[in-house]
């Protein structure tokens, strides 16, 4: 079975649970961006949760369909619509050989998780099929969808009327509260700069995709005055080369927070003021250029608590649907 690409949306994209284990030589885990919806995608439709699907932003895709297939749509709001009937999300539904599915307007969120019975057939490397767009990797020919593409489908029928109940889903906040560890640089800047910003309220810039999301709005920060160390450049957010753990946050020349995501570089030359917890990351891949948001300092032991809610959640949405 294929499904047919007739629009390709924005920039839909082939995505699973992502690739570890290569961080240490550049290449990034990927994967969906928000990882709760495109676990629950995949099981309203029959599959194993890491099995491959689309990831449309802000807009949708156009696809027919060559077979019977069952069809799931969850993250952002992006009504689907098979032949111009508009579908639940969080929801299994039913498509037939020779229908469409297209969608509507997006309504909230930024991010679309687009699911079909038996997976997306796509060739796995390196042991995933996510798409690594940046190094021509994995997915369908290392890149975004285009109009004409003929995507293989996997052998595999679901349930239609399968749905996951608002309680189970991730709640948006306004603004939204992003959990944040201070990090290893984080003696670079000033206290009273510091402690400005995780009072005031940024947002959200335009410049927000896979690698990472840039916020604007708040003070410029200030920095402790030093004699800059060989290697590391004049500009005070420079540091000699470090790795960037997965939710780093940068301040190039201390103007706009940078927190790197999916298919964020391993690796570089700015400071880290910190690290946005794992459990607040699939927040981040839901919001749209101009919200709010807030930065909120934590310690590592209220992360790692953070972290164990986060996963108790999931596995009561999946026991949901699989018990």
């Amino acid at each position: 079975m294929t499904v047919r690409v007739i629009s390709p949306g924005l920039a839909t994209s082939v995505q699973d649970l992502g690739r570890p284990g290569y961080y240490h030589i550049g290449i990034p885990e990927g994967g969906g961006m928000d990882r709760l919806a495109t676990r629950i995608a995949n099981l309203l439709v029959g599959n194993e949760p890491g099995a491959a699907l689309l990831e449309a932003t802000f807009m949708g895709p156009e696809l027919e369909f060559t077979q019977a297939a069952t069809v799931a749509v969850t993250g952002g709001e992006l009504p689907p619509k098979v032949n111009g009937e508009e579908k639940p999300s969080w929801e299994s539904f039913e498509v037939k050989a020779g229908d469409r599915l297209s969608f509507g307007y997006l309504k909230g969120g930024a991010r679309a998780y687009i699911a079909i019975s038996g997976g997306i057939d796509v060739p796995v490397v390196l042991g995933s099929r996510t798409t690594y767009v940046l190094g021509a990797l994995g997915g369908f020919q290392g890149r975004v969808l285009k109009a004409g593409d003929e995507l293989p489908i996997g052998e595999g029928m679901g349930k239609a009327g399968k749905s996951l109940p608002a309680e189970y889903r991730r709640p948006a906040q306004a603004p939204a509260e992003l959990r944040m560890l201070p990090g290893l640089y984080w003696h670079r800047v000033t206290e009273a700069a510091g402690k400005r910003f995780f009072e005031e309220t940024w947002k959200v810039a335009p410049e927000a995709d896979r690698i990472g999301y840039r916020f604007k709005g708040g003070t410029p920060l200030d920095f402790v005055p030093r004699e800059p160390p060989f290697g590391a450049g004049s500009d005070p957010s420079n540091i000699v080369d470090a790795c960037y753990p997965y939710g780093s946050v940068q301040v190039p020349s201390g103007t706009e927070p940078i927190v790197l995501h999916r298919d964020a570089v391993s690796g570089g030359g700015y400071m880290m003021v910190g690290v946005v917890i794992s459990a607040d990351m699939d927040q981040i891949a839901q919001l749209q250029p101009h919200t709010p948001a807030r930065f909120v300092e934590v310690t590592l032991d209220q992360a790692l608590a953070a972290r164990a809610d986060s996963n108790a959640a999931q596995r009561r949405a999946e026991d949901y649907l699989v018990g």
